[in-house]
């Protein structure tokens, strides 16, 4: 790329930084948008506000049909290249709504761990105090990797027994679960690596959290030593706290507010999770010894 290119990259670069601190998005959403953008760019080998609608589209197909990304990460790419071009390269709404559609997803019942599992994981799976920690937060609290990521000490209102969780998904602060169990468990992490401000920092400098692809790293050596399905990733663990408090007869709103969802649609995925599981159990009539009848 030449010079004069790099430069005015540079330049939209910071206008869309702009674009975004006046809208309030999230310093996730700028790496992203910023990400989207740069590989469009990079695609092309020119400045993205030179780039015709056809050719957006062409990238489009590029992502899906070469790259084989997800239709998630598809997604996200409209609404960073929708961004972009609406608010500093100045093209119509309705036109990049035509431009950058978004995709339908497939609806995926999440899955979850047994109870017999999460204990496999949490003892044969975990060798280190920080790992076991570590994930029994993850389920414990119902978290999402970056929420555990980012917990500090502070956040962890002992007397309360509650986990508060700072500018969660949406940017939004919430509290959720503490249990006496979980509490032991930290405490005893706590006296072995005695974290001083982040709860799980960075090995390599302590003054940054543990990062996310070391967080996965841990959950996927436990599955491995364990020996458990992999049954989506160490999100498996949030889905699996919100499907377990269901069957003990938790309320669904509670279970959303502790999960952070700003719709209850979201939580309701669980109860069909829920629904499967109960389709299993024998009802009590097969209990019953009912030949005298016959």
């Amino acid at each position: 790329m030449l010079p004069e290119s790099r430069g005015r990259m540079s330049k939209l670069r910071q206008q869309l930084i702009r674009e975004m601190i006046l809208r309030g998005l999230s310093p996730r959403t700028h790496e992203s948008y910023i990400a989207h953008v740069y590989q469009l760019a990079k695609h092309f080998r020119r400045s993205p506000d030179q780039i015709s609608d056809e050719e957006i589209k062409d990238y489009l197909i590029h992502i899906a049909e070469v790259r084989k990304l997800s239709a998630s990460t598809r997604n996200q790419a409209t609404s960073a290249l929708r961004f972009f071009f609406a608010h500093v390269v100045g093209r119509p709404v309705d036109r990049l709504v035509r431009v950058l559609p978004y995709i339908r997803r497939e609806v995926k019942r999440p899955q979850v761990f047994g109870i017999n599992e999460l204990e496999e994981l949490f003892t044969i799976g975990c060798t280190r105090p920080r790992d076991r920690a570590f994930l029994m937060t993850v389920y414990g609290a119902g978290l999402r990797l970056n929420e555990a990521c980012h917990l500090k000490l502070q956040h962890l209102h002992v007397e309360r027994h509650q986990v508060r969780v700072v500018q969660g998904k949406g940017r939004k602060d919430r509290y959720t679960l503490l249990s006496p169990r979980l509490l032991e468990e930290l405490r005893h992490y706590w006296k072995c690596c005695r974290p001083a401000y982040w709860l799980f920092p960075s090995t390599i400098d302590p003054r940054r959290p543990i990062s996310d692809g070391t967080a996965q790293n841990i959950f996927h050596r436990a599955i491995e030593r364990a020996g458990l399905p992999d049954r989506g990733g160490i999100h498996s663990l949030r889905h699996s706290f919100a499907t377990h408090l269901l069957e003990t007869g938790v309320e669904v709103t509670v279970v959303q507010r502790l999960l952070g969802h700003s719709s209850l649609n979201s939580t309701s995925t669980y109860l069909h999770v829920r629904q499967e599981r109960m389709a299993a159990i024998a009802g009590p009539l097969q209990l019953l010894d009912l030949t005298k009848l016959s």
